[in-house]
């Protein structure tokens, strides 16, 4: 591996730029080409003030990208179908061996951590901690019979804080493919390493995630899931010119917090499982749609009038991510504008996710959904984005409307709160080794 010293060279004199341009500058755009060179300038030179201040070190660039949710709200824990995608908003990090059996990493913003590699059994104390998902994923390697040793990493992130695009799983990707590449030759698949994410975050980390937000980050692209097998879920790439489409992806932040919403998140699944179980299921993706037709009057006194709503709107739901998929695959853009529009609808009326029941004069993402619908005047299409009742929403917007639609929703959000984002073509990566 190149050392510090040359990849900074390598960096500066533009031997890069390629990879870069790969990966943040989308039809060569000069000035998001210089920014992610300084990025990257700025990653290596942070790993030399934490470890190598003479600049010998063996050093390589790796990155980890957050997620969209692009369809199917609510779905996952279903077992049923879901379509997302990587974006270029990712975790990077400058990284290499060490010669220990310690992990050691210098987060931008945040205190270092040092993670013994002799001891990977899942800690209590870690819980909900970045080095609980370190341990995680090297206990993962551990786990397929490989051997991983300790590395020095400087780490920056662009992922936006609460946003729903998955920063835990961007990291979970980073390591993991900082570790494939380091100590098994680039041996484990996208998939593997995804599944390795998932399982440092459910067992080590303490949240029980689907493997959705790993795999998106992982495979890169927009990623098709079929969880109806959660152990050995299906996973497509559809590969589609994002970047040509003539629309824009933007994440919108409503401004909402997610805090005393423990009981609205957890009312969707108990409610979806509560109508499963009156067929005697586990979950609704092994319920016919017919049968709950034909059974909501007895629904309706068993589980209640939402928990019935909520239970067609997966049926619907389920449908459209695997048709929003396939819409891509075929090239037909206005198709999957049609299908996200109506998955927007679906959640707002059936699955009632847009607004929280803790407080009624707080709507804000629902007033989001009208505003954008306001400003969009037909076109496009918008959605919530992810779990719902506060938070962001998400919307294709044409590009010559951008500007008018960013004006709209920062005039009622405020300055900042339209995030311009793009399906990245690429997952987790190595950016630039030069082994």
């Amino acid at each position: 591996m190149q050392s510090l010293h040359q990849l900074l060279e390598r960096l500066s004199d533009g031997s890069c730029d390629a990879r870069l341009t790969e990966l943040y500058a989308p039809n060569a755009d000069s000035a998001a080409l210089d920014a992610a060179r300084q990025r990257a300038i700025g990653a290596a030179q942070g790993f030399q003030t934490a470890f190598s201040p003479d600049g010998s070190a063996p050093a390589a660039l790796f990155s980890g990208p957050g997620r969209t949710e692009i369809g199917g709200n609510h779905t996952d824990h279903q077992h049923g179908h879901v379509l997302c995608g990587s974006v270029d908003l990712d975790t990077l990090a400058c990284a290499g061996p060490n010669g220990l059996n310690v992990v050691r990493i210098h987060s931008e913003g945040y205190a270092p951590l040092e993670i013994s590699l002799d001891q990977l059994e899942a800690v209590p104390a870690e819980k909900n901690t970045s080095a609980a998902l370190v341990r995680g994923v090297a206990a993962g390697f551990a786990q397929r019979g490989k051997t991983v040793g300790g590395f020095d990493a400087y780490v920056t992130s662009n992922v936006l804080s609460g946003s729903g695009l998955s920063s835990s799983a961007a990291y979970e990707v980073l390591v993991g493919n900082i570790f494939n590449h380091l100590f098994c030759e680039d041996s484990f698949t996208p998939m593997e390493l995804a599944q390795i994410g998932q399982m440092a975050e459910n067992v080590y980390f303490g949240k029980p995630c689907g493997l959705m937000d790993q795999a998106a980050s992982a495979v890169g692209s927009a990623v098709a899931i079929d969880f109806k097998d959660p152990a050995a879920p299906v996973v497509r790439r559809i590969d589609f010119d994002f970047d040509h489409c003539g629309y824009a992806l933007c994440i919108v932040d409503t401004g909402s917090c997610h805090a005393d919403l423990t009981d609205d998140y957890a009312s969707i699944p108990q409610e979806m499982c509560a109508v499963a179980a009156h067929f005697g299921k586990t979950v609704l993706r092994d319920v016919d749609r017919s049968e709950v037709l034909e059974a909501i009057p007895s629904l309706r006194v068993r589980c209640g009038d939402r928990a019935v709503l909520r239970a067609l709107h997966f049926f619907h739901d389920d449908l459209r991510a695997a048709q929003e998929a396939d819409a891509l695959a075929a090239g037909n853009f206005q198709r999957f504008l049609d299908l996200v529009n109506q998955s927007g609808r679906s959640s707002a009326e059936l699955l009632q996710n847009v607004i929280a029941g803790n407080d009624p004069r707080e709507q804000a993402v629902a007033l989001a959904l009208a505003m954008a619908q306001e400003a969009l005047e037909g076109q496009g299409a918008v959605r919530v984005h992810g779990g719902g009742f506060a938070g962001t929403i998400q919307a294709f917007v044409p590009v010559e409307r951008l500007e008018h639609f960013r004006s709209v929703m920062e005039g009622v959000l405020g300055l900042g709160k339209c995030h311009v984002l793009r399906i990245r073509p690429v997952g987790g990566c190595v950016v630039f080794a030069n082994d």
